[in-house]
Parts: structure tokens; sequence; C-alpha cells
């Protein structure tokens, strides 16, 4: 299985590191790489990573001008893309087909061949444009995930909560997961 992920200049790029991490342990998932420059700038804010090491997790990276790539045509057959974390820049870049950059053609070719496409913005609170827009591509048939914390399965910790929400985008994209299913009372 072939995936993009996609990381842009929203905060939560450990998000990104661990659905990374965990995609590397699976045999037969292949992932390839977009860092906008914003992205480059959040990790070195954010993270204790460089994005050599970032980069070192996925199969392919690609630069985020390369727009020659394989991955900016529909004729490059993959199972899906993620964008973790997400900026609103990027859902409104989406939203109006203006692919000025790999990252934004490649989730453009994503929703032009009806591919499994995975928003995970990092905003809040929401405006009513960036509303629109997440409506608008949903509306498409894209999944928008922001990642909200969960108390149900009581995670104390950070990491567990990022594991969490990694749980959750893993389904999304029919991988594997550690999700804990939730059984209701009885």
């Amino acid at each position: 299985m072939k995936f993009i992920v996609g990381i842009t200049g929203a905060s939560g790029i450990l998000i990104a590191v661990e659905l990374l991490k965990r995609m590397k342990e699976m045999p037969n998932v292949e992932t390839h790489l977009i860092i906008t420059d914003g992205g480059e700038l959040t990790i070195r804010d954010e993270t204790d990573f460089d994005s050599f090491a970032i980069k070192q997790l996925a199969d392919v990276v690609y630069d985020v001008h390369e727009m020659d790539a394989a991955i900016a045509s529909g004729s490059f057959l993959i199972d899906g893309m993620i964008i973790v974390p997400c900026t609103m820049k990027t859902v409104a870049g989406i939203s109006v087909g203006y692919g000025e950059n790999l990252l934004l053609r490649a989730a453009d070719v994503c929703i032009k061949e009806r591919r499994k496409l995975v928003l995970v913005p990092r905003e809040m609170p929401f405006s009513t444009i960036h509303l629109r827009n997440m409506l608008t591509l949903s509306e498409l048939g894209v999944v928008i995930m922001p990642p909200i914390m969960t108390f149900y399965h009581t995670e104390k910790t950070m990491q567990a909560q990022i594991e969490h929400i990694v749980n959750k985008i893993l389904l999304q994209l029919n991988l594997p997961s550690k999700i804990v299913e939730w059984r209701g009372k009885k």
C-alpha cells in the first residue's frame, strides 16, 4: 500500500512523527513524504527532531517545490493521503484547487481521482472561513479530523493522546490500529 504524508507548518508535528513511525513498522506500507517550508520551520521550533530524522521515517521524500514528482500525477497510484498537521492555509488552498506546490497538487489529485484524503487541521477556534473551507472539502469526500483530545479512555499523558489520535488516523486509512474499541455499557 502507498500513502502520501504531508507535514505543514501547523502545530502538532509530533502527531506526524508518531504516524510515520507506526507506518514504518508496517511491512506492506510505503510512505511518500512532503514537508512544506512552514513545516520545516515548525519542526525546528516545536520539536527536538531535525527534518532529516523525520525524513528517515519515510520511504520516499519530495521537495515541496518538485512539481514534476510522480505523486503530482493521477497515474501514480496511491491508497490515500494524510496531511498532518494541516494549516488553514493548506485547507484553503485545497478547497479552491490552488495547486501552487507539490503538497497542494497531490491533494488535488486525490480529490479528482476520488482517493482517500485525510486532513488533520490544527487551529482553534475555527473561523467561519475555516469552517466553510472544511465543509467544502467534506462535501467532496475529504475526511476532516481535528486532533481532539479524548477523555473516555483516560489517557493521562500527551504521548498517550498523540497515540490515540494516530490510531484514529490509521483507522481512516484502513491500516492496523491499536484503538481500543468502545463497547458501551452492558
